[in-house]
This record gives C-alpha cells, sequence and structure tokens, in this order.
C-alpha cells in the first residue's frame, strides 16, 4: 500500500481508501449482511487501508454503526474516518446549519468514537458552498476547536463548486466527483494543491461502468435504474473507446483507479467494493500505474468525445 498527506493533522492516507455506502442494510445498490461488511472492513486493513468514508444515509445509518463495531478494537491514531452532513440517518436531507452539531453527534456515537478526522457537507446545492454567505463554516470551525472534527469541507461535482468553495473557506477536504468519464473536477486540482485541500476521488469506477461489465444491453433494478436506454447505449460505446484506447479489456477497473491516482492531488480514491474479492483486484491498481502518455490520451478522450455530453452520473 502507498500512502498520501491528506489533512495537516492525520495520518498519511491508503491511496485506496474503502468507501462504505455499501456496509449497511439496504444501502440503495445491494444489501450486505452484517458478517459480510465485518469481513470486508477486516480484510480492508490485512491490505493496508487506513481510511474510511462513510455517511449518516448509508443504510439508514447502518452503514456507521457497522464500520464503527468493524473499527472498535483498532487504534484510533492509524486509521482516518470521513463522514458526512447533509443526508440524514431517517433517508431525507437537512442541511441547516442549527443540524450540523447534532449530525456529527448521531455519527460519532453510531462509530463509536470521540472524533472524526473530516466532515464534509454531503452533496450540498451551490447556494450553501459560499463561506460568506453561510454560517455552516462558523460553526465547523468550532467544531475543530472542540476537537470533535479535524477538518472540514464539502462532497462537490464540479470545479467551479470546488473553487467556490475553496476561496470562501478554510475547507481542507473535498470529495471529488472523478474519473475517466468524468474529468471536470480536475480543472480546480491545481488550486486544491495550492491550498492544500486533501481529495477524495469518489465515483473513480462510474458507477460500475468502469469496471467493464456492461453492454448497451445492461438492465438495472437498483438506484442505477435512473438511466435511461440512451444513456447506457452512450455509456456502453464510450467505455468501449476507453477500452480500445486504453487495451485493458481484461483489467479496466484497475485502469480506471490508476488514471484517479496519476493526479498528485488525490489523497485517495474510494471504489465502492461489494467482496473482498473485487477488493483485492481493486488494490492491483496501485500496482500497475498508467503512463503519463495515456493520461494525456485519456484526458484528450474526455475533452474531444465525452465533454459536451453531460453525462448524467
Amino acid at each position: 500500500m502507498k500512502y498520501n498527506k491528506y489533512i495537516s493533522n492525520a495520518v498519511p492516507v491508503s491511496e485506496i481508501g474503502l468507501g462504505a455506502w455499501q456496509l449497511g442494510v439496504n444501502s440503495g445498490w445491494q444489501s450486505m449482511s452484517e458478517k459480510d461488511a465485518m469481513k470486508l472492513v477486516e480484510r480492508s486493513l490485512e491490505y493496508g487501508i487506513n481510511f474510511f468514508d462513510t455517511a449518516p444515509n448509508y443504510g439508514l445509518g447502518t452503514g456507521e454503526e457497522r464500520l464503527g463495531k468493524a473499527l472498535k478494537n483498532v487504534d484510533r491514531n492509524t486509521i482516518v474516518i470521513n463522514t458526512k452532513f447533509g443526508h440524514t440517518d431517517s433517508g431525507i436531507t437537512n442541511y441547516h446549519s442549527n443540524y450540523i452539531r447534532e449530525s456529527l453527534e448521531g455519527s460519532l456515537k453510531r462509530l463509536q468514537v470521540d472524533y472524526v478526522d473530516s466532515l464534509i457537507i454531503h452533496n450540498p446545492p451551490a447556494q450553501y458552498l459560499d463561506g460568506n454567505k453561510n454560517d455552516h463554516y462558523e460553526i465547523l470551525e468550532r467544531l475543530i476547536e472542540e476537537g470533535k472534527i479535524k477538518a472540514y469541507g464539502a462532497s462537490l461535482d464540479t470545479s467551479e463548486e470546488m473553487k467556490l468553495l475553496m476561496n470562501t473557506t478554510n475547507a481542507q477536504v473535498i470529495e471529488a466527483f472523478f474519473n475517466i468519464l468524468h474529468q471536470d473536477t480536475s480543472q480546480a486540482f491545481s488550486m486544491a494543491k495550492e491550498k492544500e485541500v486533501g481529495i477524495i476521488a469518489k465515483i473513480p469506477l462510474d458507477s460500475g461502468w468502469l469496471s467493464g461489465k456492461y453492454t448497451a444491453e445492461s438492465t438495472f433494478q437498483d438506484i442505477r435504474s435512473r438511466w435511461s436506454r440512451q444513456d447506457i447505449q452512450t455509456r456502453a460505446t464510450l467505455v468501449n473507446r476507453i477500452k480500445e484506447i486504453t487495451n485493458s479489456e481484461n483489467n479496466l477497473a484497475q485502469t480506471a483507479l490508476a488514471f484517479c491516482l496519476a493526479f498528485d492531488a488525490v489523497a485517495t480514491v474510494i471504489p465502492g467494493n461489494v467482496n473482498t474479492a473485487q477488493l483485492k483486484s481493486n488494490l492491483e491498481s496501485i500496482n500497475n500505474p498508467i503512463s503519463e502518455e495515456l493520461v494525456q490520451e485519456l484526458e484528450e478522450f474526455y475533452r474531444d468525445e465525452v465533454k459536451d455530453l453531460n453525462l448524467p452520473w
């Protein structure tokens, strides 16, 4: 495992982290038993993963509860936990500043910890990103002073959102939607490096498309049923082009993760592993970096063939 700087007062984080949405009950994709959830976290630790990303709404609180149970006997000083505010454990959204403390206290209780390393606002509407117009960030600063969090930030989908947050707050963390098919957020990576903001690359496999297992004929019954038949056909065509460019028919997921890791602004990448076999396979991306030339080809592919399509996530 390789480790990168995340925030100034936390241990370096593993390049591959564990996106823990799948640990809870009825996560919106598929359910996992508590036994399997515990095993997945245990194997992650054995492989050197020390970064864990969760949220109150993952499994309506059960994701945090299971993660907390799995990490209970681990030295707290060796792991980094990121949780969120905005999507609640009751399945609704609440971005009001007066709910931040209540949300965090609920997360701390479920995770069985005294603090989290970072607390980020979970895909907020743009109106909440300007630190000059919201009191959220004053409250987050107080939580740092109280030792309940070490850093704060937001989970965002565009470079403009990232720049607004970094220009108007003291955010130290951004969870950015970034993968081969969604590269807009990379336009803010240089600012993140300059301001020493840790980047978590989320949805690096584009909800499974960059694993290479879906085709134009694929159908979905879970949260991915939001895609229209045209959306599916478009993505399938683009994935085939990526396979041609990368020559990675059998290891597309590893190539996709290696692409994210090729950007030095990225501290960690959080693929959603649903079993230990996927976990082990995804970790192989660390040992198979891609060349600078291939990174440039994939950037050109995005600019020329993808950028203007406005793909729904």
